[in-house]
């Protein structure tokens, strides 16, 4: 008896339905806003290689070679990079999350496209130090809108009948 997930883009939340056969065709409404959800992978498993994920860490592990990749790649390009132009350090900032597959925080966002707009980064940090310091910068799991933050969904912990 399968039970399978699915997610209201509405209230950003994920669903269990259970169900006393195989259904692979059935979409359930959402129990809070009655739109249809979208079924969604489960994840039923979780490998460990023998380290304990450190208390209140729900970040999904980084894929460790493509990050090497990527940051091998734009190790040539930062030394090409003027210090002066705020713009060439947005632009690898850019290349950066888009090869590794981070997105960025809502402040890293709003920074960075100031750094785009050509603004001093000093001052830059100045303004946003404070908001900065208290966010996460990368965020893993694909991009969100740009000047905006994908939060990762509510889970609602109630088993419904699918």
């Amino acid at each position: 008896m399968p039970i399978y997930e699915f997610h209201c883009k509405s209230c950003n939340t994920a669903f269990s339905f259970f169900s006393r056969r195989v259904n692979t065709a059935k979409i359930p409404a959402c129990p809070v806003c009655r739109r249809p959800l979208k079924r969604q992978m489960s994840l039923f498993a979780k490998g460990s290689r023998g380290k304990e994920e450190p208390a209140g860490d729900d970040m999904p592990p980084i894929d460790e070679a493509k990050m090497e990749k990527a940051m091998a790649m734009l190790a040539g390009e930062a030394e090409k990079i003027s210090e002066d132009d705020p713009r060439q350090a947005a632009q690898l900032m850019r290349k950066l999350t888009d090869a590794t597959g981070l997105s960025l925080g809502s402040g890293m966002e709003e920074a960075l496209n100031r750094l785009e707009k050509g603004e001093d980064p000093d001052r830059i940090e100045e303004e946003m130090g404070d908001l900065l310091e208290g966010e996460e910068p990368f965020l893993t799991g694909g991009k969100g809108k740009r000047g905006g933050r994908k939060q990762k969904p509510r889970v609602d912990e109630t088993l419904y009948d699918l």
